[in-house]
């Protein structure tokens, strides 16, 4: 698999699509969690998807239960926590696994030789031809100087 455009996921609603469905637009893919200290980036999250979504940015979240387990939910209670608590309308994602035997395939692409995903809200900026091109730590605020001259650049 050369991109994560050739990567299928099942949305939180449970529908099955092909991430080739955001094909021509950069992605940020973030391991996210609803009980985690880092759960308010999901306000900057959503704040990115809406300042750069004209421009081509699609924000994308994939639920995990694997840190602390702090994502205990069903996706019908993340959606809804989600979008009560954080307004959340970037593209949400069915719970998966980042690390270990279970690994979600696109996570095996993203990581590549990298170490494993740390914690939850690690970040994954794609570019519009499907190629990861640069990681960040859980740590690394959506708004952070750094994550947005990224943005900005894979979008010019």
């Amino acid at each position: 698999m050369s991109n994560a455009h050739n990567f299928n996921a099942q949305t939180i609603q449970g529908e099955p699509t092909s991430l080739a469905d955001y094909a021509g637009k950069a992605l940020l893919v973030v391991n996210v969690a609803s009980e985690c200290g880092l759960t308010p980036q999901y306000t900057e999250l959503q704040e990115l998807y809406e300042r750069y979504g004209e421009q081509g940015l699609v924000v994308i979240g994939f639920p995990c239960n694997q840190f602390g387990a702090q994502e205990p939910g069903t996706e019908e209670q993340i959606q809804q926590f989600c979008s009560t608590n954080y307004n959340v309308e970037f593209p949400l994602f069915a719970k998966i696994e980042v690390n270990g035997d279970g690994r979600h395939p696109l996570y095996t692409y993203l990581i590549g030789d990298g170490e494993d995903i740390s914690w939850n809200f690690e970040k994954f900026l794609v570019n519009s031809e499907g190629q990861m091109v640069e990681r960040f730590s859980p740590r690394t605020a959506p708004d952070d100087d750094e994550l947005v001259a990224a943005i900005e650049k894979t979008l010019a």
